[in-house]
């Protein structure tokens, strides 16, 4: 090679692959550690079988001795120990010894012994009736080691032979049933409290876990009983459970700690049905001081060991609802006895609610019935979790014992520990009361404790003191997390609103008007107005601020975990629906008086970008107006109507002039043509526009081509004359304001399919955008969103009925002298019919227990059956064109404004504001001057008759001129100032809004044609 000039020295590359060298190495490398884990694995083989065999060889050494020293026992006392005596028991023999060494409790030999050596203690304890000289001589303090050992193991190994023989023991036969109550009352005396050595025997007993095999016998008789008429005798376990829990639960012994999956509550208690099959235990167990010492074991047991409840029986029987039944029943005889302690409360309020929240919702009749169908869906959903359904005994046992009365001592005992509320034991008593009735309202029928609730206890008041405390102080207290079930970082103010919010609207639902505004009951106007601010700022937060996932309320099933996934979400998801619903009913009870200005009920922060997502499906804004539409201002969910009206007419596709539904309508028979007309069409035709020529009473067409403008004139006079009670459809109240006819059948043939078209007619003028002059009373307002009517209602129907019905409920004296009966009289049109309201009302009396429920069915009566037939027909023809949903976001007031506009005078400024000017006219013209002078200067209804005349309409648009399409112009109507273009009348063409106005030289000649063109009803003529 020659230099190249490069001083540095080139990489070597090796072509030639991988060292064969190198992979031998790693694969003898490989094979000495495969042969080391073998040597290793045989070295553990070899030592477990040493020990295998070392544990045979010693169990069997010990089975030849334990043979040996049972014939022994056997040959020197006897197999029924009839050679045994007194002596056989004293600490010098070794009769217990040679026992306790070779005894098997499942060997026929063993266990006879065992009985006849127990038959022989009870025999000379009987005669002697010294048990502690019986086994200690005459010194027990020398020799107390060896006699406590002997007497702790003679009676476990007595109650280890009844598990072990239970099915031999249980069945009832006189042998079986002597063989066990020989050791149970062996058992018994052995363990009596005023021996020395009770306090260790009866500890070594629990160390030793009897309480699950008490259990297991029991639950042996109890499947025993099933296929056996008679039962096995289980007064002595029964005996025996009562001492052991009677010496844990009072005396102060220095006995350790029990596993608590092993004790006296976990086992014991959790047992179906436990006190039926002990009953004397159940009065054991309620007194004071056993109850409050086991309740608060148990709820120190389960904020730890959420599993430590034995296995279930079965899928119908889970240990958690057996232990609930048996705690609830014993739990009613502890609450009623005098000074049960505040501590004992709270206890018991954390365990059921521990326990409750782990139940599957359970319904009452009435609504099993109604979501059968419903059910039937849901199983298909959740095929993929376990669907717990209780036995029917067990679910009744539950619902007895968590009933009004149950509810009614315990939040007594709660709320009469509190001295000031805010303190830190009133925070404990409120978070308990709360997390337990929040989790009994979602999972047992409400109806039976709400009343007790609302007017029993200090409920309302208690809750409503302490969040206003909070809410004025501007810091919410956190409840406990081991008893409210959230975390501790939850908002204060979740729980007592998730309580608070559905008693307090079940008493609004029962109060009157007077009781409510006069006397301010139960909470005064003044806290009622810090309510609704507490109740927005929650449901904003709620709703807007931090939203709850969709899927927050589904409750877990699953065994493995009582508590649902997400009680905090869960919460949220359920006080933003009773938040809302109480809200509402406040707004309604501001509706009928206001207490509140309107906006005291609206969230800020709603601006544009809200509304246009409110109409869009799933996002948060339009979950608030399915929930809480009065959060949002009147005139934004006005716009949020309007935009889902102008989405579905460009659903149904565009419509111009030559439309298909055109309708000719004779002026003097408008009602006829027009209900011939609309009733042909389809609801698909019904949502399309309607061209409509008018004939006047010559027969002649009227001039004009509808665009929009007769359109809006045929509806004001169509609803004008069909709803007029003249007619005999609608009737007035006092107030001269619309509901149904009860007698329009007497009238008319066909009167429902007329309130069916009536619908239609005003569902077509809403969904137009025509505002109609129909003012409805409120209650049948309601109906229109689907509501229900109750008293409170009565008022804008028949005041007069509802201030007698109020006198009724307040009435002093006895009512039954009133000689009042179930039954209503109807007058329609001079004819008087009796109806009853209830079956054999005639016979039936009006007394003091009973005048409640006469009052609501005359109330029901008058507002919603009297009327059910016409009403349902009105709300089917309104529904083919209103949805539901669209209407539910306004309140009845609202809903009036929303069919009719304001009753006040028309707002001029606005109109001129938002007016366009043509012709040669502008805004600061000496003639449009004029003309805005005379518009003010006109009266309410001339104002409105120049309206119609230029728009078509009486009313002006619901949120202001500025939404008149197209605006309002106004228009020179002739070139010159000449005397005859001076006296012409003004004209409109009401399809454009458009006044076509001379130049009048002073304001009484524009005055005096503007009225008499307004006034000359001369139809489309002057258009």
């Amino acid at each position: 090679m020659f230099f190249s000039g490069d001083p540095t020295s080139r990489k070597r590359v090796a072509l030639g692959g991988r060292s064969s060298k190198e992979r031998d190495t790693q694969k003898l490398m490989e094979q000495t550690r495969m042969e080391r884990d073998r040597r290793l694995w045989q070295r553990k083989q070899n030592a477990s079988a040493i020990k295998i065999q070392k544990c045979f060889r010693g169990r069997k050494a010990a089975k030849s001795e334990r043979a040996k020293v049972r014939e022994q026992f056997l040959s020197r006392y006897g197999s029924y120990c009839q050679n045994a005596d007194r002596c056989c028991f004293c600490p010098d023999s070794d009769y217990f010894r040679q026992l306790f060494f070779f005894f098997n409790a499942r060997n026929a030999g063993d266990f006879t012994v065992l009985v006849e050596t127990c038959r022989g203690i009870l025999n000379l304890v009987r005669d002697n009736g010294n048990i502690v000289s019986l086994f200690a001589g005459v010194d027990y303090s020398a020799v107390h080691a060896l006699v406590d050992h002997r007497v702790k193991n003679l009676a476990y190994i007595c109650i280890l032979s009844l598990y072990q023989n239970r099915q031999q023991l249980l069945v009832p036969d006189a042998d079986s049933v002597m063989q066990a109550t020989v050791l149970l009352e062996a058992v018994a005396a052995l363990i009596d409290p005023k021996l020395p050595w009770a306090c260790k025997a009866v500890s070594y007993l629990c160390q030793k876990n009897v309480f699950a095999l008490f259990r297991e016998i029991v639950l042996a008789e109890r499947e025993n009983a099933k296929t056996s008429s008679s039962t096995g005798n289980l007064s002595g376990v029964e005996h025996i459970t009562g001492i052991m829990i009677s010496h844990s639960g009072q005396n102060s012994c220095s006995c350790p700690n029990v596993d608590p999956k092993f004790c006296f509550s976990s086992q014991m208690l959790t047992v179906p049905f436990l006190w039926k099959i002990f009953p004397s235990l159940k009065g054991v167990f309620s007194t004071q001081g056993l109850s409050q010492h086991y309740i608060h074991q148990m709820s120190l047991c389960l904020q730890n060991h959420a599993n430590l409840l034995p296995s279930d029986i079965s899928a119908e029987y889970p240990g958690y609802a057996c232990l609930l039944g048996n705690i609830l029943e014993a739990a009613g005889v502890t609450l009623s006895q005098p000074a049960c302690p505040f501590e004992m409360a709270v206890d018991l309020a954390g365990v059921s609610t521990f326990l409750l929240e782990a139940l599957p919702p359970i319904k009452s009749s009435s609504q099993k019935a109604k979501e059968d169908a419903a059910m039937i869906e849901e199983d298909a959903d959740s095929a993929d979790g376990i669907q717990i359904v209780l036995d029917k005994d067990l679910e009744r046992q539950i619902t007895t014992g968590i009933d009004s009365r149950f509810l009614l001592q315990l939040i007594n005992v709660l709320f009469g520990g509190i001295s000031a509320v805010g303190d830190d034991r009133s925070v404990v008593a409120i978070g308990a009361a709360c997390a337990l009735l929040h989790v009994t309202f979602n999972t047992l029928p409400l109806e039976r404790v709400m009343t007790v609730l609302a007017y029993r206890t200090e409920l309302v008041r208690v809750l409503w003191e302490f969040m206003k405390n909070c809410h004025d102080n501007k810091r919410w207290s956190s409840l406990p997390e081991h008893l409210s079930l959230l975390p501790g970082d939850s908002p204060g103010w979740l729980l007592p609103l998730a309580v608070f919010c559905p008693v307090y609207k079940h008493m609004l639902m029962i109060v009157d008007n007077e009781e409510f505004y006069e006397q301010e009951r139960p909470l005064s106007l003044r806290d009622i107005r810090s309510l609704i601010v507490i109740l927005r700022q929650a449901l904003w937060q709620l709703l807007w601020l931090n939203p709850t996932s969709p899927n927050a309320s589904a409750k877990t099933t699953s065994r493995e975990n009582t508590f649902k996934q997400n009680p905090n979400e869960s919460i949220k998801h359920r006080v933003s629906i009773v938040a809302s619903e109480l809200l509402s009913q406040l707004q309604d009870w501001n509706n009928r008086r206001e207490f509140a200005p309107p906006s005291d009920f609206h969230a800020d922060g709603v601006d544009d970008f809200f509304i246009s997502q409110a109409v869009v499906d799933g996002t948060k804004a339009n979950e608030i107006m399915k929930l809480a539409p009065f959060l949002i201002p009147f005139t934004s969910r006005v716009k949020i109507f309007n935009s889902q009206l102008v989405a579905v007419k460009q659903r149904h596709g565009p419509h111009g002039v030559f439309a298909r539904n055109r309708f000719t309508i004779r002026r003097d028979r408008i009602l006829e043509d027009a209900y011939n007309q609309m009733s042909a069409l389809s609801e698909e035709d019904l949502r399309g526009l309607i061209r409509v020529t008018f004939v006047n009473e010559l027969g002649v067409e009227e001039a004009g081509i509808d665009g929009g403008g007769i359109f809006k004139d045929f509806m004001e006079n169509i609803t004008r004359a069909a709803f007029d009670v003249q007619y005999g459809l609608f009737k007035e109240t006092v107030d001269h304001l619309l509901y149904p006819n009860p007698g329009s059948g007497l009238i008319h043939e066909q009167h429902l399919q007329f309130f069916h078209f009536l619908g239609s007619l005003l569902a077509k003028a809403m969904f137009e955008g025509v505002l109609v002059d129909i003012p409805f009373a409120t209650f049948f307002l309601s109906k229109l969103k689907q509501k229900f009517n109750y008293l409170n209602d009565l008022p804008s129907l028949d005041p007069e009925l509802y201030r007698h019905l109020i006198f009724l409920k307040h009435y002093q004296g006895d009512i039954a002298g009133l000689e009042l009966y179930f039954v209503i009289v109807n007058n329609e049109y001079g004819e008087q019919t009796e109806e009853e309201l209830l079956p054999g009302g005639r016979n039936l009396r009006v007394t003091n227990e009973n005048v409640i429920t006469f009052i609501h069915l005359v109330s029901n009566h008058r507002l919603n059956f009297q009327i059910r037939q016409q009403s349902s027909h009105f709300l089917r023809g309104f529904q083919q064109l209103i949805q539901k949903d669209w209407i539910d976001m306004f309140n009845e007031h609202e809903l009036q404004l929303l069919i009719s506009g304001s009753l006040e005078s028309l707002d001029v400024d606005d109109l001129r504001i938002h007016t366009n000017y043509a012709g040669g006219y502008h805004k600061e013209h000496y003639v449009i001057d004029m003309f805005w002078d005379v518009i003010k200067g006109f009266s309410l209804e001339n104002q409105k008759k120049f309206l119609k005349f230029v728009t078509g309409c009486s009313r002006g648009p619901l949120l202001g001129f500025k939404y008149l399409e197209p605006l309002f112009c106004i228009q020179r109507a002739a070139g010159n100032a000449s005397d005859e273009a001076l006296d012409r009348l003004p004209t409109s063409a009401t399809c454009m809004n458009l006044l076509k106005l001379p130049p009048y030289r002073s304001k009484e000649q524009m005055e005096a044609k503007l009225l008499y063109a307004i006034n000359a009803e001369a139809g489309f003529d002057l258009s």
